[in-house]
This record gives structure tokens, C-alpha cells and sequence, in this order.
């Protein structure tokens, strides 16, 4: 394997995120404090301080103080608090587009223009019928206040004329497997400038929302565990400025040619084959070294885990090699030099019945050698 100097650790780990919080604009982000210890289903809009429920949908709160509502065992499954004792819980669908959210007001404004990341870990219910690959996010102007236990899809939201609307919809990894794993949830976007409150759970009707049948008699819903909510503008780190082509070069001591390596910092979220800002530090780091001697070709292989079909993840992985290919053509790479083809999920190095196995099956590894 080729080694990197304590001082490109550093850079690279810093890369490898990104994006860093300035500040986390949620308060009580993991339902910590509480004004009661939960006794009964659906009181989170009393128990739970800083946060509240936008409709009639009877929210829950789970916390290890209570016998009742308490963790890891409750009503709905068997899961761990990942983030001290509590976490909050939710039907995101429901026969007759029932629905249930929650919503917290932000320690300030968002600023207009600025880029924002939002995260937060669900969990799966154990006795759910169904699972979601989707959850909506609607950042308002205003406190959002309805009467009914339905979806607050954009048609019921924008009846009211006196409030703002920012609405995302989030794609989450491993959206049918992960009853006992806290998957993350993210995505980044840019602040109108008036957002002040904060709603996550599922703002369309059943008939849009995309599902996955957990069950064959499947009748009821899907419940979610909802834990540590984040929203923060975005430092984003200028790897050009950290990274020159001369510091490049002082950050690789060797590379065994004709070996395997892994792109340590290139590991693709679930369905996904587009490169993240962070990740490309890695790549430009390798580039600078097939810079630096023209006898040098690499071969990339893309891989995936074995959640889907035999020719969906030989298509996705196919996705990622190129993807990487792609950006060291980019960067200045002749294409006479480079190799990609993928492997699908037949080359795990982890087990794939856990989300942390699954992660590092997603990867890309890569050969370099001397042109013949």
C-alpha cells in the first residue's frame, strides 16, 4: 500500500469530509432534554423541549428514563439511542395517507445564499410493513400549524399565502435493511434567507411516496427512529490551496506497482456514483504522482455492495470506475493511460449484513503499472 505523511493524513481527513459544521443550528439535536419523561404514545409536542408537532399526527418520544416509552425495547421494535438516552419516532406512511412529523425552530435565521448541510440518522422500526427511500424536509418562514392527521403535501402547505416555503426531498442509504443500523441522512442546500423553522417526515401522498414491502401481508406502515439533527452552514475546505502540485508530491513516499490499493477517501453512498468535493482530494493526489513519471498507467475497478440485482449493481459499478476515470481525464490524465471496468457486489472485503461492511464494499480500488 502506498503511505501518505502524518501531515497529508491530516489534509486528507480533512478532504475526505468536505464540508465542515461552523455550528449546529438545532436545538436539543438529539432529544435530550425533556420537560417529561415520556409516559404515552404520541406526546412528543409535550414532552420534547425545543421541538414541537406541525399537524395532528401523534408524534412519539422515546427516552431511556421511562419504563413506558422507554429505550431500547418499546411498542414498535428494538433499537438502541445512538446519541444519549432519546430519540423521537414517526409514521412516514400509513393506510389513508396518515402522517406524522416533527419540527424544531433553528437558533437563527438562515442567511440568504448561503450553502447549508442537513443530516439526521434514522432507523427502521422492526414492525414495520413498509420502508421509504425518501424523506422530505421543509424549511418555513413561520411556525407551520395544521389540524390534520394527512400529508401536508405543498397543496395544503401553500394555502397558507403568509408563509415561505424551502422544500428538499432526501434519498437515504439502505432504506429497506436497516432495522438496526442508524443510517445517515444529508444533503446540502442553499438558504432562501428567511428560514427560521424546520419540519422532516413525509409530505406526499401514498400514492407518490416510493416504498418497499418489508412484509408479504403488508397492511400498516412504515414507522422511523429519528435521531441527532444537524443544520450548518458549510465551510468548504479549498483543497487546491492546501494541496498544490509541489505539496502532492511530498505526500506519497511510494506506490507498490502491479499491487491492488483502495482509494481510502472514495466510498460511494448507497446507489449512488457521483464523486463528493472531498473525495477528489485522493484522486488529485494519485494524478500528481502519474504526473510525475509518463511511464506510468493506472487500472481502476469500481465495486458495490449486494443490495439489488446481479446487472444493477454491474451497472453501478461500472458508474463509479468511470467516475473516477472521468475525473483524472478532467484533471489532465491522457485516457491512453487509464483502464476502468467494474466488479459489481462479486468482490466484497466486508460483510454486507451490516451498513459499516456495506460502506467499504462500496469502493473503488485501483492498479498502477508501467506501460508496456
Amino acid at each position: 500500500m502506498y503511505r501518505i505523511s502524518a501531515f497529508g493524513i491530516i489534509l486528507l481527513c480533512i478532504g475526505c469530509i468536505g464540508h465542515v459544521f461552523a455550528q449546529n443550528l438545532v436545538r436539543n439535536p438529539s432529544f435530550e432534554t425533556y420537560s417529561n419523561c415520556p409516559q404515552r404514545l404520541g406526546n412528543f409536542n409535550d414532552d420534547v423541549q425545543s421541538w414541537s408537532t406541525p399537524s395532528k399526527g401523534s408524534t412519539d418520544y422515546f427516552n431511556g428514563c421511562s419504563t413506558a416509552m422507554g429505550t431500547p425495547k418499546n411498542f414498535n421494535g428494538d433499537q438502541p439511542a445512538d446519541f444519549g438516552k432519546g430519540y423521537a419516532g414517526l409514521y412516514v406512511y400509513a393506510p389513508e395517507d396518515y402522517r406524522e412529523y416533527l419540527q424544531g425552530e433553528l437558533s437563527r435565521t438562515l442567511e440568504p445564499g448561503r450553502k447549508y448541510h442537513i443530516s439526521f440518522y434514522v432507523s427502521l422500526a422492526e414492525q414495520s410493513d413498509f420502508a421509504v427511500n425518501e424523506f422530505g424536509v421543509v424549511f418555513s418562514k413561520n411556525k407551520l400549524e395544521f389540524t390534520t392527521k394527512k400529508e401536508l403535501s405543498k397543496g395544503v402547505l401553500y394555502k397558507n399565502r403568509d408563509n415561505k416555503y424551502n422544500t428538499l426531498e432526501i434519498g437515504y442509504n439502505d432504506f429497506y435493511s436497516d432495522t438496526q443500523d442508524w443510517v445517515l441522512v444529508r444533503t446540502d442546500f442553499v438558504a432562501k434567507g428567511w428560514e427560521r423553522f424546520m419540519t422532516i417526515g413525509n409530505f406526499k401522498k401514498n400514492t407518490r411516496t416510493r416504498l418497499f414491502k418489508t412484509k408479504r401481508s403488508a397492511k400498516k406502515g412504515a414507522y422511523y427512529y429519528i435521531d441527532m439533527v444537524k443544520v450548518g452552514y458549510t465551510k468548504k475546505i479549498d483543497t487546491e490551496e492546501h494541496l498544490t502540485d509541489s505539496g502532492l508530491e511530498d505526500k506519497i513516499e511510494d506506490i507498490q506497482l502491479n499491487q491492488i490499493h483502495v482509494f481510502e477517501n472514495v466510498l460511494f453512498e448507497f446507489n449512488r456514483f457521483q464523486l463528493l468535493e472531498g473525495e477528489k482530494v485522493e484522486l488529485r493526489k494519485i494524478f500528481q504522482y502519474l504526473k510525475n513519471d509518463m511511464a506510468l498507467k493506472i487500472h481502476i475497478h469500481g465495486h458495490t455492495d449486494t443490495i439489488g440485482s446481479i446487472a444493477y449493481n454491474q451497472n453501478l459499478s461500472n458508474k463509479r470506475a468511470k467516475s473516477v476515470a472521468d475525473y483524472l481525464i478532467h484533471l489532465g490524465l491522457p485516457e491512453k493511460r487509464i483502464l476502468w471496468n467494474g466488479h459489481g457486489g462479486t468482490k466484497p472485503v466486508a460483510d454486507n449484513a451490516t451498513e459499516v461492511g456495506r460502506k467499504q464494499n462500496r469502493r473503488v480500488e485501483f492498479v498502477i503499472s508501467r506501460q508496456e
